[in-house]
C-alpha cells in the first residue's frame, strides 16, 4: 500500500478546493473578509489563471480618516469597512460580487460587511435572515447598556474605558455612528 500526498494547501488547512473551483467557474469578481482579534480587512478580487488579482481593499483602520472612534472589530466597524468597500467598488463601476469565504466561517461579523455592502449599492447575494439586526450593527444596543451602568462608575468606566479614552460617550454611540456612516456614504472614492 502506498501513501498519497495531499496538497500542502489542504495540509495545511488553508484552501477548500471545492469552494475555489465554484468561484472560479462562475467567472464573477469575489469578496473575501478576513476578521483578526484587532482589525478588519475586505478584498474585492478578481480570479485570475497567473493568480487572484487585488482589485480594491477596505480595512478598518480606514475608519479614523472618516472621524470613527470605537472599536475596529466589532460588528458596527464591520458594517462601516463593508460600506467603503462597496462605495470604492462602486467608484470603479463593479456593481455586483459574491462572498468568498474559503476555510473561515460565515460569522455575523462576515454578515455585518456583508450588510455594508449591500447598502452601497452593490448587488451581493445574501439572505436577510443571516444578516445582524440594525439596532446590534449600528450599536443602540451598547447606548443602553451605558445607560444602565452609568449608576455604577467604576463598572462604567472599566467597561467603557477605550470609547472614553478617544473622548466618546458610550450613550451617544449609535448618533456617533450613522454621523460616521453619513460622511462615508458622502465622501469620494478614486
Amino acid at each position: 500500500m502506498s501513501y498519497i500526498k495531499t496538497l500542502k494547501r489542504i495540509r495545511n488547512n488553508k484552501t477548500n478546493y471545492r469552494k475555489r473551483k465554484a468561484v472560479l467557474i462562475s467567472k464573477r469578481n469575489f469578496v473575501t473578509i478576513k476578521v483578526s482579534n484587532q482589525n478588519i480587512h475586505c478584498q474585492l478580487i478578481r480570479p485570475a489563471m497567473k493568480g487572484d488579482v487585488v482589485l480594491t481593499h477596505a480595512g478598518s483602520k480606514e475608519l479614523a480618516k472618516y472621524g470613527w472612534k470605537g472599536s475596529l472589530n466589532n460588528l458596527s466597524a464591520c458594517f462601516l469597512v463593508g460600506l467603503i468597500l462597496g462605495k470604492k467598488m462602486e467608484a470603479k463601476k463593479l456593481d455586483s460580487a459574491i462572498l468568498y469565504t474559503g476555510k473561515t466561517s460565515f460569522t455575523s461579523k462576515v454578515a455585518a460587511c456583508l450588510k455594508g455592502i449591500a447598502a452601497a449599492g452593490i448587488d451581493i447575494p445574501l439572505s436577510e435572515e443571516s444578516l445582524p439586526a440594525e439596532d446590534r450593527v449600528n450599536g443602540s444596543h451598547l447606548s443602553e447598556y451605558a445607560a444602565l451602568l452609568k449608576q455604577d462608575k467604576v463598572k462604567y468606566e472599566k467597561q467603557f474605558s477605550k470609547l472614553i479614552k478617544n473622548n466618546l460617550d458610550p450613550q451617544e454611540y449609535s448618533k456617533h455612528f450613522e454621523e460616521i456612516k453619513s460622511n462615508i456614504l458622502a465622501g469620494k472614492f478614486d
